[in-house]
């Protein structure tokens, strides 16, 4: 199946690409997200009348993630979990838990926005992309550790570790 991209979409092309993709992929994610509509001689006529619309709106929506994304660099959050003595977690920290924590820090985030590359399944310092835009994403630290001051005691470890790497 032919689609016309709207916005860009990582893997797959840039705003205004009319790429082929199968048609699962399609009908139950592109098409229902406004990410994309089918490209037929209509809708590629009536995208080109509208594509320099569509590039400043997403030029508006760029700037403001940027700008989300500039207050947000260096963000750390808590998320406090029950684990076993190894450090293993009883079940692991979902993107919903990271967007509740980033939110609760003063930024509106959705759990589609946190964007985890592993499961987090141990105590410890954690990096996570946050995507705030197709094209803008922050990385914010997540501490997971099952008390306030285990947090504690991780967040000035990390510190102190970054200052003999700084002095070394």
């Amino acid at each position: 199946m032919e689609v016309i991209l709207l916005q860009r979409v990582e893997h797959l092309g840039q705003m205004g690409d009319i790429v082929r993709v199968k048609p699962g992929y399609a009908r139950n994610f592109l098409l229902p997200r406004g990410k994309a509509e089918r490209a037929t001689t209509n809708k590629i006529e009536e995208f080109k009348q509208k594509r320099a619309q569509l590039e400043a709106h997403n030029l508006h929506l760029k700037k403001e993630a940027e700008a989300v994304a500039a207050k947000m660099k260096g963000l750390s959050i808590i998320i406090l979990r029950q684990a076993g003595d190894n450090g293993l977690l009883y079940g692991s920290v979902r993107p919903q838990d990271i967007a509740e924590s980033v939110t609760a820090a003063g930024f509106t985030v959705t759990r589609a926005q946190a964007v985890l590359s592993t499961p987090i399944k141990a105590l410890g310092l954690h990096q996570v992309q946050i995507a705030l835009h197709p094209e803008v994403s922050e990385t914010v630290i997540v501490n997971v550790a099952q008390t306030q001051e285990e947090a504690l005691a991780q967040a000035s470890s990390k510190n102190s570790q970054e200052l003999e790497g700084v002095s070394a």
